[in-house]
């Protein structure tokens, strides 16, 4: 009997064995540790996103939330495509104005208000627009059902912003998030 190394070629995975010389095995020269070190592809990382190129950014720490959006007039304020601004917004340095953005969410790759339900009162935004840095807190939280229609409760003698997208797992109900500027 002789130990050879013998590879499984429909699961890649080489195991060693005692197998009788009488048998009717393929077996292969597996390459050495080394050998697949040096075939193993060069991890790319991805250029940083240039965020010049939006009108503004808006930051959220405790999801991880960092995107830009476009202006009103753009072909790329689409919620298809982006975060995008709601027709009636005005931006965070228009004193007691409301920013309103909204986004998909859920499991796609436009869904970039897919963790805005773990947002709880207190919680900390921030818009970079027109080089200035605009912090938010978030105030209220409330669920309205989808109708087409979104009814914004705010305050009118703050500035704020508003965010708007599905609710999570109720495909009857979008949930908005009223923050203000701190």
């Amino acid at each position: 009997m002789v130990i050879r190394n013998v590879v499984f070629s429909d699961m890649q995975i080489a195991i060693s064995n005692s197998i009788p010389d009488n048998t009717s095995e393929i077996v292969i020269d597996t390459p050495t540790a080394d050998e697949i070190n040096e075939q193993q592809p060069e991890v790319v990382t991805p250029p940083p996103i240039n965020y010049d190129k939006y009108l503004g950014v808006l930051e959220i720490p405790r999801i991880g939330l960092k995107r830009g959006f476009y202006g009103l007039d753009s072909r790329f304020n689409d919620i298809q495509y982006n975060v995008t601004v709601v027709r009636g917004s005005t931006m965070p340095d228009v004193v007691n104005g409301n920013l309103i953005l909204m986004a998909h969410s859920g499991n796609t790759y436009v869904g970039y208000f897919a963790y805005l339900y773990q947002l709880q009162i207190g919680n900390d935004a921030y818009v970079t627009y027109n080089g200035n840095r605009y912090h938010y807190k978030l105030v209220n939280i409330y669920n309205v059902p989808k109708v087409g229609k979104v009814r914004v409760v705010r305050s009118f003698n703050k500035t704020t912003l508003t965010l708007i997208t599905c609710t999570k797992n109720d495909l009857s109900s979008q949930t908005v998030y009223i923050l203000e500027l701190v």
